[in-house]
């Protein structure tokens, strides 16, 4: 970095210190993050002025919306956050510079056209992912706005879980999202005690959820995996990164199908295949707890739309549903791999 952005880094960095100097691990933790955040903007060309403000905001909201009195809380479902302060924009905005948006790639737009236009007849339409980073509804909103779809998205409600709604520095991007909240089923039995205040929780969410669908008009992004795709930790360092896509749950695809049966209106499924971990690498294994250490990389990212999937047949076709979908997804996300690397070798993860 120049010697200016270094100066800007270290000031940021020496600031927020200040306001917590009792928490040692917290300042480790947050100046990590702001050291990763110059460093992409850097990369990327953004002015240094302009990163400090932008990393600056996200610590600053951070703290009043994650830590402090006036702490956020989510219900079940939520409305993203528009007025006084576009919360939607500001997350686009701050994580904008650290996406090389020329090299990414956008897969299967006619597919995506047709699913918005399904949604504005009133029909509703579930996007199966994979899911890479947290980044993820920033990733899908610019890769939408790359093809011309930016008001449809700034409408998609996404399925969040409990992390991006409790975790201090991920709580003011979500606000700027549609949400419907939940438990996902790799934590909710992370603590018996808690467990049947969480399935209370899950329920009043599919409440929620199928009172939204029977409106009609929805647009729903939903991983079935039910957390982010992995490192390959046998993989050598030295070697492209090999990011296997967490097998989709068939209880989780079941039950978004049969809320669009019980909605009785037209739901259409379609595979989204995401290309986002080099933005923000997740921890190589699952953490219960929140507050995990943040990284950030300067990357292209990429999303492979594929054609709907039919959502015919009962119980006895379930599973085929569930693994035509991600063999979708899983073949999107290998086209999306090559058609990158073929502008930027070795900046994507396979």
């Amino acid at each position: 970095m120049s010697p200016e952005a270094m100066a800007a880094m270290d000031s940021v960095i020496a600031k927020v210190s200040a306001q917590i100097p009792d928490q040692p691990k917290t300042q480790q933790m947050l100046s990590h993050f702001i050291q990763e955040y110059f460093v992409a903007c850097d990369v990327g060309g953004q002015p240094s002025e302009m990163t400090a403000e932008k990393i600056a905001s996200a610590i600053q909201f951070g703290m009043k919306y994650g830590m402090g009195e006036d702490k956020y809380t989510f219900g079940v479902s939520h409305e993203a956050l528009r007025e006084p302060f576009d919360y939607y924009t500001w997350g686009c905005d701050f994580f904008r510079p650290t996406m090389d948006l020329s090299n990414s790639v956008v897969l299967g737009d006619e597919n995506l056209k047709e699913a918005f236009r399904q949604v504005a007849a009133g029909e509703n339409v579930v996007f199966l992912a994979n899911h890479q980073s947290e980044a993820d509804p920033q990733v899908f909103s610019l890769l939408l706005e790359k093809v011309g779809l930016g008001e449809e998205a700034a409408q998609v409600r996404y399925i969040a879980g409990h992390k991006v709604t409790t975790d201090p520095l991920a709580i003011p991007f979500s606000m700027g999202r549609n949400l419907l909240c939940i438990h996902s089923k790799k934590h909710i039995d992370a603590d018996p005690e808690t467990k049947p205040a969480k399935q209370k929780q899950n329920l009043q969410t599919m409440s929620a959820m199928l009172k939204i669908m029977r409106k009609g008009g929805a647009s729903l992004w939903v991983a079935p995996s039910g957390g982010r795709d992995r490192r390959d930790v046998s993989v050598s360092l030295s070697e492209p990164p090999s990011i296997p896509i967490a097998p989709f749950d068939s209880k989780t695809v079941d039950m978004f199908r049969l809320m669009g049966n019980k909605s009785k209106v037209p739901t259409h499924f379609y595979p989204l295949a995401m290309v986002s971990y080099e933005l923000c690498p997740p921890p190589d294994t699952i953490e219960a707890g929140v507050g995990e250490r943040r990284n950030v990389r300067y990357s292209p990212i990429g999303i492979a739309v594929g054609k709907e999937v039919p959502n015919v047949g009962g119980l006895e076709c379930r599973h085929a549903f569930t693994e035509h979908a991600q063999e979708e997804v899983q073949g999107g996300y290998k086209q999306l791999v090559e058609n990158i690397r073929e502008n930027v070798p070795f900046r994507c993860a396979a």
